[in-house]
């Protein structure tokens, strides 16, 4: 069975479904990879302006599948495709837009911050429970800066708690929530909308966007990758993940 389901919706726009719905869509090196593969194949098709990205089944993305990830002598190649993934999503010439339901969580968040644009259904959960896994979220963290309030920046952190989407919308990491079952047509309102402008004026707007901060998205992932792998290969993250494989608390050190 594939891991990303690609439809040519229209000319003008794809949807890409993540597919494994039976581990909540949990990112794997595999399924990065062909993620990738299929945002640069849409991106080089000219006609093409929108990228919809959904999750199949009960949620959206729980994030990095830890089982794999349990696996030491990938940490390094695990967190450099959910880099280039991040800027994938990031640099695309194509607007692209996240709905979200059920559970959006650690990379599955990350996702879905790296997009244009989010739509969540009520009752999804959002969060980041990075630092209590003994990680810490930096990659995300490059996109939670340009969007968020500091203040809300560290709640969501630094607690590491899951916040609904009624939250998530005040906090402005999502741009509307919905009944789970107008994700669909809500997303092609904001397409339609998009449509209506100049595609040479779309792209040089998001480009623009990005050229107004001091430093570009690439140097901040670049930045943020060496303190995620920092913690990655740390204690904390060994004990972390495997308290969380076994369900139960974990036992920091100090």
């Amino acid at each position: 069975m594939p891991v990303v389901l690609i439809e040519k919706q229209s000319p003008q726009i794809t949807v890409i479904t993540l597919n494994r719905p039976e581990r909540r869509n949990a990112l794997t090196i595999e399924l990065m990879t062909e993620l990738i593969t299929a945002i640069e194949n849409a991106a080089a098709d000219p006609k093409q302006r929108i990228l919809i990205l959904r999750g199949a089944g009960k949620a959206f993305c729980t994030g990095l599948d830890l089982e794999a990830a349990a696996d030491s002598s990938k940490a390094h190649a695990t967190a450099e495709m959910v880099a280039r993934l991040l800027l994938a999503l990031a640099e695309t010439r194509l607007v692209t837009i996240a709905t979200v339901h059920g559970a959006a969580v650690a990379g599955g968040a990350g996702i879905m911050s790296a997009c244009d644009f989010v739509i969540a259904a009520e009752r999804t959960k959002i969060g980041y429970p990075e630092v209590r896994r003994g990680l810490v979220a930096g990659l995300v963290m490059t996109f939670l800066r340009r969007q968020l309030r500091e203040r809300d920046l560290r709640e969501l952190l630094l607690m590491s708690e899951l916040i609904d989407a009624k939250r998530a919308l005040e906090m402005g990491l999502v741009n509307r929530v919905v009944p789970s079952d107008e994700l669909d047509s809500a997303a092609q309102e904001i397409a339609a909308a998009i449509l209506q402008g100049a595609p040479g004026a779309i792209q040089n707007s998001k480009r623009l966007i990005e050229e107004l901060w001091s430093s570009s998205v690439a140097d901040d992932v670049a930045l943020a990758l060496r303190h995620h792998m920092e913690a990655r290969e740390s204690d904390e993250a060994k004990e972390g993940i495997a308290a969380f494989l076994e369900k139960r608390p974990p036992k920091w050190a100090g």
